[in-house]
C-alpha cells in the first residue's frame, strides 16, 4: 500500500515528523518499505499564465509566448509543447531556477527569439518519468505562487508492506484509524451524505451465489460528460499513491479504492442487457478482459453478468466490451462484498493480480459498500456531472460475516506480555481500535468491528494491545532460571554407556522397526503368538517383535546380499511380550541385543583368521555385565531356546532371575533365512542388569603377593563356574586373584575327564604370608574340590 503523507494528514495530523511517523507505523506492524519524495528537488518555479501565444517565425514546432508570473514585466518564453495555449495556467521556471539534476535556467535565445525561462512538464519537475506536454494547472491557480507550495510538493509517498491479516489498512481510512490510535488522538471516520436520486431508473440484481457475494449494490448514472479530464488534485493523489490516471470514471473508482480500501467498478450501461446477475461461471464460458486477452472461465469463478453474458470477473478484472469508454454517456456503478474464502487464489489461476483482487482476497469491510457507493457518486457528479438513480441493494444477511465475541482475561494478557498494563490503558486501546469493550470479573468481553475480521481469539487482542502500547516499552528482560544440579543416581546404568561399550568393541548400531515379518518371527518363536497389527504398513511388517533378533537377522541378510560378510550389529529398544496380566495384554520390555557374523582377523597378515565362536559373543556379553561392577552375580547356564542352537545356548541369570540369552543361531533358522556363515546372538533385559554396585575404595596391601598354580582333573561335564565358586568360598580373604589359564584333555588324562590349570594369587593386607600360610589355603582348596567334584591333582 502506497499513500501520500499529506493525504493521510488530511484525515489525522499528529504532531510528529515523517521519520517518526514511519518508525511508528513499522513498530506497530505496518512495516514501512520506502519513503520517497513526490517530486524532484527544484526551486524557482512559480505559477504563471500564458497571455500571448504565437508561432515561432523560424520553427514549426516552437511557439513564442508571453507569460505573466506576477512581476511587473511579462516573460518572453519559447515553448515547444503542443498543449501550450492562450490563457493556460502553467508552471514557469524563471531565470535562476534550479531543476532536478542541478539544471539551472539561464537567459537564452532559441532560433533568434529570447527565452527568459521555461514552461515545465511533470517529468522536468521530477513528478513523472515522461509526459506529453507542459503542466496544465487549474484556472484558479494563483499567479506568482511557488509551485511547490501550490501543489504541496514538500510531501513524501510512504509505502507500507502489510501482512495478509491487515486488509483493513489497504486504504487511507484504515491507516488514519491506526495513526490516530498510535498517537492517542480522537478519530471520527467521515460519513458521506447520500446523493439524492434524479430519476427512478434502476437495474434488478440477483444473487445467484449468495455464499460468495452476500451483498451487491448498483446505481445507474446517466448523462455524464466523458470529455472532461480528471482534476489535478485527483491526478496528484493517485500519482502519489502509485496509480496512473486513466479517465475520470476509472480515476474516481481508484480514488475510492485508495481512500476507503474498497474496490469498485463501473460498466457502460448501454452494454448491459437487462438486470445484473452475480453467479458462478458456466462451463467453458469465455470472456475478453480489459487488457484485450481472452480467458476461458474456470469452474468456481464468480462473475458479474447480465441476462446474456458475463460482464466482469467479480473482484478481479472487468470485461472489455462492458467497460467505460470515451463514448460512454451512461454508466452502472457497482459496490459489492465478496467472501475472501471464495476469492482466495482465483486471480492467480488466471495469472492475474489486481488491486481489487489483492483486497478482496484478504477481505474488505462488509459494512462499507453503501458508503463507498455514495462517495464515488458524489465525486463523479462533481467531475463529470450526470443524473444518479436510486441505489439498488441485494443482500443475503445469512451469509454476511458477524462480529466475533472474544473473552480476554487479565491473567492471560499479563502472562503472554510478561508485564502488567493498567486496565484503563487496555480498555482505551481496545476502544480506540473500534472494539466494543465490556468489563468482566476476570477481564473484558470484546466485540469486534466489521473492519477487523482478523480478530478472532484472545491472542489476537493481546497482540493489538502490545503493538499499540509499544513493543519498545516492553522491557527486555532475560529469563531468570535457577540452576540446580540434576539428580544423578550413580548406581544407575545409563543405556548410552552400554551402547558406547558395544561401539568400542567394534559393533555398529542398527535401528529397525518394532514391527517385523511374522514369518521370520514364527521361525524364531514358533511357540509364541505375537501381537498382530490391525492396520499394518505391509504384510511383512505386521507383527510386533518378540525380540530384537528378527530385525537384526533381516538386517544381516540385507547386508550379506550386498557383499558385507563381516557384521557386528546391535540394537536397543522395546520388545513386546504377550502377557494377560499386563495392561492391554502386552508387556513392553526394554532390551539390548546383538548379532555376530564373520571371522576374527579377517584379512590381517599377522593374525590367523578364524570364524566367530560362542565365546566371542559370550565375551561381549560379559563386558556388558561388567558395567554393573558385580559381574560375579551373573551366571551362564546351559539351556535351550527355540531360536538358538541346542548345544550352544546359555541363559544368563542373576540370583535366580532371568537376564538374557546368548548362543548360536539355530541351524534350521540359519538355512531358511539364507544367512552365510555361523551366526551368534545375544539379548539382555535391561531391567535384569539391576543397579551398578558402588565401588568402595580401600587401602592397597603393601605386602608381597604370591602365586600358586594347581592342575586338577575332573569329569568333563563339571562346569568351571562351579569350581570357581567353590574356590572363592574356601579361599578366604587372602585369595585375591583366581584365573583359569589352561584346559587340557587327551594323553595322560583319562577319557571323560579334563585337566584344569588354575592360578591362585594370595596376599594379606597386614603381613607377608609365609609358605605354611600359603600351603594351608592351597590344601583347603584341594580338599574342597575333592569333596565337591571328586577332583584330583594331576601328576
Amino acid at each position: 500500500m502506497k499513500f501520500s503523507e499529506s493525504w493521510l494528514r488530511e484525515w489525522v495530523n499528529p504532531a510528529i515528523s515523517s521519520d517518526v511517523l514511519s518508525e511508528q507505523l513499522s513498530m506497530a506492524g505496518l512495516e514501512v518499505d520506502a519513503v520517497s519524495p513526490v517530486a524532484g528537488d527544484f526551486s524557482g518555479v512559480v505559477v504563471g499564465e500564458v497571455v500571448s501565444c504565437a508561432q515561432h517565425p523560424d520553427a514549426d514546432k516552437l511557439q513564442v509566448t508571453k507569460v505573466n508570473v506576477g512581476d511587473e514585466e511579462l516573460l518572453d518564453i519559447v515553448c515547444g509543447a503542443s498543449n501550450c495555449r492562450l490563457g493556460l495556467k502553467v508552471a514557469v521556471a524563471k531565470v535562476g531556477a534550479v531543476l532536478p539534476g542541478d539544471f539551472k535556467i539561464k537567459k537564452a535565445k532559441l532560433r533568434g527569439q529570447p527565452s527568459m525561462g521555461m514552461l515545465c512538464s511533470f517529468s522536468e519537475l521530477g513528478m513523472a518519468e515522461d509526459s506529453d506536454g507542459i503542466i496544465e494547472l487549474p484556472a484558479d491557480a494563483p499567479i506568482g505562487q511557488d509551485i511547490r507550495q501550490y501543489l504541496q510538493l514538500d510531501d513524501v509517498s510512504i509505502e507500507v508492506d502489510l501482512t495478509p491479516n491487515r486488509a483493513d489498512c489497504l486504504g487511507l481510512l484504515g491507516l488514519a484509524r491506526e495513526v490516530a490510535v498510535l498517537n492517542a488522538l480522537d478519530f471520527q471516520a467521515p460519513e458521506y451524505q447520500a446523493v439524492a436520486p434524479a430519476h427512478d431508473e434502476q437495474r434488478s440484481i440477483e444473487l445467484l451465489a449468495a455464499d460468495a457475494c452476500p451483498r451487491y449494490l448498483g446505481r445507474v448514472i446517466r448523462n455524464i460528460n466523458p470529455g472532461v479530464k480528471s482534476p489535478l488534485w485527483l491526478v496528484e493523489k493517485l500519482r502519489r499513491s502509485g496509480v496512473r490516471s486513466i479517465d475520470p470514471v476509472v480515476d474516481v473508482t481508484n480514488f475510492v479504492l485508495l481512500e476507503l480500501g474498497h474496490p469498485m467498478h463501473a460498466f457502460d450501461l448501454a452494454k448491459i442487457d437487462g438486470g445484473i446477475q452475480v453467479r458462478y461461471a458456466y462451463n467453458d464460458e469465455k470472456m475478453v478482459l480489459l487488457d484485450e486477452s481472452e480467458v476461458t472461465l474456470l469452474p468456481g469463478t464468480l462473475v458479474i453478468a447480465d441476462q446474456q453474458k458475463a460482464l466482469a470477473m467479480a473482484g478481479i478484472f472487468g470485461g472489455l466490451h462492458s467497460g467505460v469508454t470515451e463514448q460512454s454517456r451512461d454508466i452502472f456503478l457497482e459496490s459489492a462484498f465478496f467472501a475472501p474464502d471464495i476469492m482466495a487464489g482465483k486471480a492467480r489461476q488466471y495469472g492475474l493480480h489486481t488491486d481489487a483482487s489483492h483486497r478482496y482476497e484478504r477481505g474488505v469491510d462488509p459494512a462499507l459498500q453503501r458508503q463507498a457507493m455514495e462517495r464515488a457518486t458524489a465525486l463523479l457528479l462533481d467531475i463529470v456531472g450526470g443524473e444518479p438513480g436510486p441505489v439498488v441493494e441485494a443482500v443475503s444477511s445469512a451469509h454476511l460475516p458477524t462480529a466475533n465475541q472474544i473473552e480476554l482475561s487479565v491473567t492471560q494478557l499479563n502472562k503472554l506480555l510478561g508485564i502488567s498494563i493498567e486496565a484503563s490503558t487496555v480498555e482505551r486501546i481496545l476502544r480506540q481500535l473500534g472494539l466494543q469493550v465490556t468489563s468482566t470479573a476476570t477481564g473484558w468481553q470484546v466485540s469486534t468491528p466489521s473492519w477487523r475480521f482478523d480478530l478472532a481469539i484472545a491472542e489476537d487482542l493481546i497482540e493489538e494491545v502490545a503493538r499499540v502500547y509499544g513493543y519498545n516499552r516492553i522491557p527486555n528482560e532475560s529469563p531468570c532460571a535457577r540452576l540446580t544440579m540434576r539428580r544423578f543416581a550413580e548406581a544407575e546404568i545409563p543405556l548410552h554407556r552400554l551402547r558406547q561399550l558395544l561401539v568400542d568393541r567394534g559393533y555398529l548400531e542398527a535401528i529397525t522397526y518394532s514391527f517385523v515379518d511374522p514369518k521370520v518371527q514364527q521361525l524364531l518363536y514358533p511357540q509364541v503368538d505375537a501381537l498382530m497389527l490391525p492396520n499394518p504398513i505391509s504384510a511383512d511388517m505386521s507383527a510386533m517383535r518378540l525380540s530384537t533378533w528378527a530385525g537384526l537377522l533381516q538386517t544381516v541378510v540385507a547386508n550379506q546380499n550386498r557383499q558385507q560378510l563381516q557384521l557386528r550389529l546391535f540394537e536397543s529398544g522395546l520388545k513386546f511380550v504377550p502377557d494377560a496380566a499386563a495392561e492391554n495384554g502386552v508387556r513392553q520390555v526394554p532390551v539390548i541385543g546383538g548379532v555376530l557374523v564373520g571371522s576374527v582377523g579377517q584379512g590381517q597378515w599377522n593374525m590367523t583368521e578364524r570364524p566367530y565362536d560362542f565365546y566371542d559373543a559370550k565375551g561381549d556379553v560379559e563386558a556388558l555385565l561388567a558395567t554393573t561392577s558385580d559381574a560375579d552375580r551373573f551366571a551362564f547356564i546351559p539351556a535351550e531356546h527355540s531360536a538358538l542352537h541346542p548345544g550352544q545356548t546359555a541363559e544368563i541369570i542373576s540370583h535366580g532371575q532371568h537376564v538374557g540369552w546368548v548362543g548360536a543361531l539355530h541351524p534350521e533358522a540359519e538355512r531358511k533365512l539364507g544367512i552365510k556363515g555361523k551366526c551368534y546372538l545375544f539379548e539382555l533385559d535391561l531391567a535384569g542388569l539391576g543397579e551398578r554396585a558402588i565401588v568402595q575404595s580401600q587401602e592397597l596391601s603393601r605386602y608381597q603377593a604370591n602365586r600358586r598354580d594347581l592342575a586338577v582333573v575332573v569329569k568333563s561335564d563339571v562346569r568351571f563356574a562351579d569350581i570357581l565358586a567353590t574356590i572363592k568360598k574356601v579361599g578366604g580373604n587372602q585369595l585375591v586373584g583366581l584365573k583359569l589359564f589352561d584346559v587340557y584333555s587327551g594323553q595322560g588324562v583319562a577319557d571323560g575327564y579334563k585337566s584344569l590349570a588354575i592360578a591362585l594369587t594370595l596376599q594379606d593386607s597386614a603381613r607377608t604370608l609365609e609358605d605354611k600360610d600359603i600351603q594351608q589355603v592351597v590344601d583347603q582348596v584341594v580338599v574342597a574340590l575333592k569333596n565337591e567334584f571328586n577332583a584330583t591333582l594331576r601328576d
